[in-house]
């Protein structure tokens, strides 16, 4: 089934929610629709208000330093220089960050604000999302309060930091929170009601972080071969448990990605103590980095060294990324189609099994290297929303056939319709699909993902590290 607001998910007939979700579903996607009907007309009349083009420049390249993608090549860097403790937190409150607000997302089917009245400035394909809650704020809360923890500590109990670089660190915590959250709803992405409620959980997620972490660095460190067959199935199922949405939504792919990264740091860590690789391999000093007199030539040295470290590791991570999708991509598909003669095998709506296809083609799933900043022609302002937006504005609550006619587009299944519909949760994954739509995704996607992302980490947070210690690169900045 495909939409016919095409790049605006959560926007079909009001009818069509409230027969494929379940009713306790469709009653919280209720009460977010009127607060984003509500908020609308309040957006655009504060994007008329402050709206300029050096603020859209602003806000547009601050957004950048919210996404995925910044965070999955920002990320492994820190183990590269020996900062795995800071490097686990991050992932551990980034990941779950994206996972529940991506698991929101598309539990409730939330429209984003509608455009108009309001002009939405793009960035990447995070429009393709549904708008409740705002996984910007979460991550850039987490991440904020996190750091803070860290800078407060520092500040108060090793005295590590002057009152100058405590509060200027401060001012630049506070400073990113709100260039990224005020940015969501000055951008048009977010209604407020989005961006408290990801600013919510973000601050919920530090703060279970805080209330775990002991315990996790524990059973990481204790090489017990719990943390293996506890930390992968657990994963596996939150993976396989993600709501499946009304509209095609990417939300799931980007739970898939953050799940899997955190399944591969904890994983990596657990065999690092296991191996003893920690204390032999990932504890040695960078050369140059230490040492009483730190001549300039010593200097220049360590920045060579800094400079080859984090090129030749995200060079890495790229090769695996692209070698492991294209080998996946060949065997996974006959791997599922033999299996599928014994099994029946889970399959989720808009993604095709492979007994429905012959192989993946190139093109689809994961690219081989992802843009670091996904900038289209560097502004993208949206005004392609104004008649599906309306409609679903102000004619959400029809039912009559004429409308749904009138706003499913060619191609699309009228889910009221539908005989397999009616009473039907969508955690069936089949039976609300159509023959003439358009092929997308394909299951051998999700696996692929799966094992990539994990890769990704395990590269990053044990297997480029031990590669630097070996070559007399070194780890540890000094």
């Amino acid at each position: 089934m495909t939409s016919s607001c095409g790049e605006t998910p959560g926007q079909l007939p009001q009818d069509v929610y409230d027969t494929v979700l379940p009713r306790w579903r469709s009653a919280i996607r209720n009460v977010i629709l009127k607060a984003v009907e509500h908020e609308s007309p309040v957006l655009a009349r504060l994007q008329t208000r402050f709206r300029n083009p050096w603020l859209d420049v602003y806000f547009l390249y601050t957004s950048c330093l919210g996404t995925h993608t910044f965070f999955m090549i920002a990320l492994p860097i820190l183990f590269f220089f020996g900062y795995h403790n800071l490097g686990r937190g991050l992932i551990f409150v980034l990941a779950s960050g994206v996972y529940f607000s991506s698991f929101i997302k598309d539990l409730v089917c939330a429209p984003r604000p509608f455009s108009p009245p309001l002009t939405r400035l793009i960035v990447g394909t995070h429009h393709l999302e549904y708008g409740f809650p705002s996984t910007h704020s979460t991550n850039s809360v987490s991440m904020a309060l996190f750091i803070f923890g860290h800078v407060h500590r520092a500040y108060t109990e090793h005295s590590a930091m002057s009152d100058l670089a405590y509060f200027g660190s401060c001012i630049v915590l506070v400073v990113y929170v709100i260039s990224i959250v005020f940015g969501r709803l000055y951008m048009g992405m977010h209604s407020a009601t989005d961006c408290v409620v990801g600013a919510a959980l973000g601050a919920g997620i530090w703060g279970a972080y805080v209330m775990v972490y002991d315990t996790i660095e524990r059973l990481l460190s204790s090489s017990s071969w719990t943390v293996p067959c506890t930390v992968v199935p657990v994963c596996l199922l939150l993976v396989h448990f993600h709501p499946q949405p009304v509209d095609d939504c990417p939300c799931f792919e980007d739970a898939i990605a953050f799940i899997s990264v955190i399944l591969g740091a904890f994983v990596a860590r657990w065999h690092a103590v296991y191996a003893g690789i920690d204390d032999r391999l990932l504890q040695t000093v960078m050369p140059g980095g230490h040492g009483a007199d730190w001549t300039f030539g010593e200097k220049l040295r360590w920045c060579l060294i800094a400079c080859l470290k984090v090129n030749v590791g995200i060079i890495i991570i790229f090769i695996w990324r692209l070698l492991a999708k294209s080998v996946l991509h060949f065997v996974l598909p006959p791997l599922f189609r033999a299996l599928a003669l014994c099994f029946d095998l889970p399959n989720r709506r808009f993604y095709t099994p492979a007994t429905d296809y012959a192989h993946v083609p190139t093109e689809n799933g994961l690219h081989p290297i992802p843009s670091v900043i996904d900038l289209p022609s560097a502004l993208e302002v949206s005004g392609v929303y104004a008649e599906d937006a309306r409609g679903a504005s102000v004619k959400r609550r029809g039912r009559g056939t004429t409308t749904r006619q009138n706003r499913l587009g060619k191609g699309m299944v009228d889910v009221t319709e539908h005989p397999d519909c009616h009473g039907k949760e969508l955690e069936n994954g089949k039976g609300i699909t159509h023959p003439g739509t358009e092929v997308k995704h394909y299951d051998a996607d999700v696996l692929t993902k799966v094992v990539v992302y994990a890769g990704i980490a395990i590269f990053g947070v044990e297997g480029v590290p031990v590669l630097f210690s070996l070559m007399g690169w070194g780890i540890k900045p000094w």
